[in-house]
């Protein structure tokens, strides 16, 4: 299946400052399979180690010299190394720390030889590294889970992928298409982004099975809460991941998680999770303007899952009559695919950060559920389960900020609204005028180039 991070990876392989690449993202998301399909179609020679698996060959890196720890790997693999058609691939890094501390001196010593790395729990090490960090020598990219693009397209629906692509508030918008990219995007909430789920289906069609590939990944995920701490912080780590899964765009009340366990172990085992990019965490700010950091509250956070259809495994819900499965669970399934979509559709050098907004004041709370910056604009977003819904937070956010443009995603066709009038309850303003936007939630994942068009 293509993945948009080909493309990136592409790019790199052509810089003029190219530094040895470290790819983070969670389990099972596909980076050891993009980057294999990557080296197939672009190398003569692929050297490949897995520090994880073959612990035996950690001692090749104590020596930090490149030359030395090529010229043996090259023996041990049988594969030949030459500048500029080799690419040299350290699958599951973060198992040997010195590894990571040696990339410094490929891009110092060894700048032909293209190198690129790949973890799931490299955020854990990265923090922990008691070794020098190749500071400016080293360079990331992120991966996620199959946008829905992805998806489609993996699925053989290429015409949909460019239907939305090619999406324009000057061309007309087929109700047949909106209703047939519903129909799949149901699908892919229960399926989901991972690559293995994907394949199977395309595969089978059938549905039941993607249920234990499901729960075999979340098995290997509880298995890796052995390597963060003590068996106490092991069960915070699982009360943590059954809470997320029901409390998806819903402010983290540590009493709800485990009223005997103390926030800051709670707290802990949330950050645990993001690093190991399991959990993503949309963190409230105060800030109207960039950058959203700069007034974010980090006590203060909503929790979104890494994967839709891994969520909705984890909550029991069952696949075996998609077509007329409607649950409580709608609105969980809005908020998490949208911010999903920002993620994978990111750019793959950024480590995006999500960002939500509330108000806490009497008789006038608010919550805008994402704050969405497109180049130096904030715009606030509601996400909605249905075609309707009332946009009172939304309104009171435009008022409050003198912002003039909100957006709105739900389940209905695009829409364009210039001049709508509100009535706010905010002292010293009571009328609001302002725009709005209003997009399916399916395009998500272009909403940068919908707002500048």
């Amino acid at each position: 299946m293509e993945r948009e991070i080909e493309k990136y990876l592409a790019t790199w392989k052509g810089s003029l400052n190219r530094k040895p690449l470290i790819i983070r993202g969670a389990r099972q998301v596909g980076k050891t399979y993009s980057v294999e399909k990557f080296a197939g179609a672009n190398y003569r020679y692929f050297l490949k180690v897995d520090l994880e698996q073959d612990r035996n060959i950690h001692s090749v890196f104590e020596t930090m010299q490149p030359e030395q720890i090529i010229n043996e790997l090259s023996v041990l693999h049988q594969v030949p190394v030459e500048d500029e058609n080799t690419l040299f691939f350290i699958d599951e890094i973060q198992a040997c720390p010195k590894a990571i501390a040696a990339l410094r001196y490929f891009y110092e010593q060894r700048p032909g030889l293209h190198v690129i790395c790949a973890g799931s729990l490299l955020d854990h090490t990265l923090n922990e590294i008691q070794y020098s960090m190749p500071v400016g020598r080293i360079e990331f990219a992120y991966m996620y889970p199959l946008s829905f693009s992805e998806f489609l397209a993996a699925i053989g629906e290429d015409g949909l992928v460019q239907y939305i692509n090619d999406f324009s508030f000057a061309g007309l918008f087929s109700e047949a298409v909106h209703k047939r990219i519903l129909e799949l995007l149901r699908l892919y909430f229960f399926i989901g982004g991972m690559p293995e789920s994907i394949d199977y289906y395309i595969e089978t069609k059938d549905l039941t099975g993607i249920e234990k590939i499901h729960s075999n990944l979340i098995t290997s995920i509880e298995y890796d809460f052995s390597k963060y701490g003590t068996r106490k912080q092991q069960e915070h780590l699982k009360d943590v991941l059954r809470y997320v899964t029901n409390n998806v765009g819903k402010k983290v009340k540590y009493v709800n998680v485990n009223r005997s366990a103390s926030s800051a172990l709670l707290k802990d085992a949330f950050l645990k999770l993001e690093m190991s990019r399991i959990v993503h965490l949309v963190r409230h700010t105060r800030s109207t303007t960039v950058p959203l950091s700069q007034m974010q509250d980090n006590d203060v956070f909503k929790p979104v899952f890494f994967d839709i259809g891994v969520l909705n495994h984890i909550a029991g819900i069952k696949l075996t009559d998609i077509d007329n499965l409607v649950t409580s669970f709608e609105g969980v399934h809005a908020e998490q695919f949208v911010f999903q979509e920002f993620l994978a559709t990111s750019e793959p050098f950024i480590g995006q950060k999500l960002h939500y907004w509330i108000r806490e004041a009497k008789n006038s709370n608010a919550e805008i559920d994402c704050l969405y910056q497109v180049g130096n604009n904030i715009y606030p977003i509601e996400i909605k389960a249905g075609k309707r819904g009332k946009l009172k937070s939304l309104h009171v956010f435009l008022a409050e900020k003198h912002k003039d443009t909100g957006i709105r995603f739900n389940t209905d066709t695009p829409s364009v609204g210039k001049g709508f009038t509100a009535r706010v309850n905010l002292p010293g303003r009571e009328e609001l005028t302002y725009n709005l936007i209003s997009l399916p939630i399916y395009l998500a994942g272009i909403l940068r180039s919908i707002v500048i068009q």
